[in-house]
């Protein structure tokens, strides 16, 4: 094929599903989004994880939080679980891998605190470990997943809200989860500072 060709296609792919994903999730996106902004309203702080790209999400997001997004604004509380080094190997090492997430969800969560966890097939065993210590620690979860919303589907509580990506191409999920996140900080900043 036409490496011109191919890129146009992906463009297309890309634009077709952020469009189903704009209608199918905007309520879901704008659920999160208060209770996210609820939580820092509250004294609370958002705990992201994820693995790969979703790690990368993770730290994103906590990012835009910490430093800001479009905004002037003070950093928010926000901790990406996936940066520390040591901690991550050492969790590994001395116990599993499938561990890295829950052990700190456990010794940093509070109940006024929230658990983003991210995972695009929501069958990430670490991720779905996450969840489950999230709601020991009598944390709520917003889930970004994709596909048929994998194992973590059936582990959400009323109080907790999934966006899960009408896709089943990684990339496209991926992709779909970036624009989520943004539209998540601009939620929060409006919700804390009102409108521009």
């Amino acid at each position: 094929m036409d490496p011109v060709i191919r890129v146009r296609d992906h463009f297309a792919e890309s634009i077709a599903v952020k469009e189903v994903a704009g209608e199918q999730l905007a309520e879901s996106i704008a659920a999160a989004g208060r209770l996210l902004s609820d939580a820092l309203l509250d004294d609370g702080k958002i705990l992201s994880c994820g693995n790969g790209g979703s790690a990368a999400d993770a730290q994103h997001f906590s990012s835009e939080l910490l430093n800001r997004f479009e905004r002037e604004r003070p950093g928010l509380p926000a901790l990406a679980l996936t940066t520390d080094s040591s901690t991550l190997t050492s969790i590994s090492n001395d116990y599993s891998y499938e561990e890295i997430f829950s052990k700190q969800v456990r010794a940093l969560g509070k109940s006024q605190d929230v658990l983003l966890a991210i995972s695009t097939s929501g069958n990430s065993e670490n991720v779905i470990r996450a969840v489950a210590a999230a709601h020991e620690r009598g944390m709520r979860v917003v889930a970004l997943t994709g596909c048929d919303g994998g194992r973590m589907a059936d582990l959400f509580s009323e109080d907790d809200v999934e966006i899960r990506v009408p896709a089943t191409r990684t990339a496209r999920i991926q992709e779909v989860h970036l624009v989520v996140i943004h539209c998540l900080c601009d939620l929060i900043d409006t919700t804390l500072l009102g409108e521009h």
